[in-house]
């Protein structure tokens, strides 16, 4: 989003429709599929701590519900943009698919930064935007979930201001809650041990032993994290992580010869995921550019942070020994470098398959909370295994029966399920 020239929705359109063309989709369909069914745009006034009133921004975008209730979450960042949201609510409707759960794609968001909002101004703001579409969502219409900036604290309050308005409980309305009040159990792992799931299993299909690999990931939020955590379990060993420091507006690598240590670095992070540079150096750590990330002798690359962050400028830089790329993020990767990425052979899990694990375990918690009754961690995790590992192999499948990019098959599998249950309710 900090890229003023780039538009996501484009990209995603673009995506989509060199796709479309594979498929030989119909004009009617391409014409539904690459545009948002539904879109809701607000204002939220707020009267701030200090006694003004601000207005804020909102949205909340419905790309397709053919398959099932619109499914996003709600991202709060100062360079929201509703082309933006659009381009995720369209990627959530492919993800949806990708991995075969009843659920389309919706995303929302605010124009604000919380780092500069008190709790109470935050509550304000997450009350406001249900009280904006409360008619237009729920349990069996559109329900959302944290993304970038929002959190589980964030979703009770808009559940709470929901119960309010509609007079009764609906835990289902919204997902990514804390356990206890509807939330599920493994929810909080879900995108980052997902991602590995995929990692996992396209490394078995390489003849290549996880114990043996090395990789970088850029950022160091919930979903790196999560994903570097599981990586360390099966063996692999982080060499650099890249997070972007809120004080200083930059982003910052950071390199341990011998790799990375979770926990220390964990201990000095705080809970926008910036890490104190100072205290870093003292345990041995490098502190490079942000953009070093990418340059790194590793065998595996880990994009876990905002979009179009591996594009023409940097695509280059990617060491000759990486063999693999995995998309924690949401369209990390803009086109001009996915030609790229196919040129040299790179094997990219695309991201909507890849980090999937976050949407599937919010339809874990939303079915839990709809029949009032939860799983076991160990049930959620296992049942999320199962759901990402199925995805990814009959993605890979398709990828080498078809001798098409890993992102075209899975845009493939996804679209041609969207588009079919567009046919059979009659809508094309």
């Amino acid at each position: 989003m900090s890229d003023k020239s780039f538009n996501a929705f484009e990209m995603a359109r673009k995506q989509f429709d060199t796709v479309a063309e594979q498929l030989g989709l119909d004009k009617g369909t391409r014409d539904l599929l690459r545009t948002p069914q539904r879109e809701y745009h607000f204002t939220i006034p707020v009267r701030m701590d200090d006694g003004t009133t601000q207005v804020f921004q909102g949205f909340r975008v419905q790309h397709n519900d053919a398959r099932g209730p619109s499914k996003g979450g709600i991202r709060f960042h100062p360079q929201e943009t509703i082309d933006t949201v659009r381009a995720l609510a369209t990627w959530m409707t492919w993800k949806c698919a990708v991995v075969d759960i009843p659920l389309g794609g919706g995303k929302g968001g605010v124009i604000c930064d919380p780092h500069n909002l008190s709790m109470r101004e935050q509550e304000q703001i997450c009350r406001g935007w249900v009280r904006q579409v409360v008619r237009n969502v729920g349990p069996v219409q559109d329900v959302p979930a944290p993304d970038v900036m929002t959190n589980a604290q964030h979703m009770v309050w808009m559940m709470d201001e929901y119960e309010k308005i509609m007079g009764g409980k609906y835990p289902g309305f919204i997902t990514g809650k804390p356990v206890g009040v509807g939330g599920s159990l493994g929810r909080t792992e879900a995108t980052g041990f997902g991602l590995i799931f995929t990692l996992r299993e396209a490394l078995k299909e390489l003849d290549i032993d996880i114990k043996n690999t090395t990789a970088s990931f850029q950022g160091f939020g919930n979903v790196a994290q999560y994903a570097i955590q599981l990586y360390h379990e099966y063996g692999g060993k982080t060499m650099c992580i890249a997070c972007w420091d809120h004080e200083d507006k930059k982003s910052y690598s950071y390199r341990k010869q011998g790799g990375i240590d979770l926990e220390e670095l964990r201990s000095i992070t705080n809970k926008f995921g910036d890490i104190d540079k100072d205290t870093a150096r003292k345990h041995g750590y490098e502190v490079l550019d942000g953009d070093a990330w990418i340059e790194q002798d590793v065998d595996i690359l880990l994009p876990c942070a905002l979009d179009n962050q591996v594009n023409k400028e940097n695509v280059g830089k990617i060491s000759s020994r990486v063999k693999v790329m995995a998309e924690g993020a949401n369209g990390p990767t803009n086109p001009e470098a996915d030609v790229v990425l196919k040129e040299r052979g790179i094997y990219v899990i695309p991201d909507f398959l890849a980090n999937a694990g976050g949407v599937t375990c919010s339809y874990f918690e939303q079915v839990q909370c709809n029949m009032n009754y939860f799983w076991t961690k160990e049930e959620v995790l296992a049942k999320l295994d199962q759901i990402m590992s199925k995805a990814y192999h009959e993605v890979h499948r398709l990828h080498k029966q078809k001798s098409v990019y890993m992102r075209d098959a899975a845009y493939m599998i996804a679209i041609q399920r969207v588009a079919e249950s567009c046919r059979i309710r009659g809508w094309v």
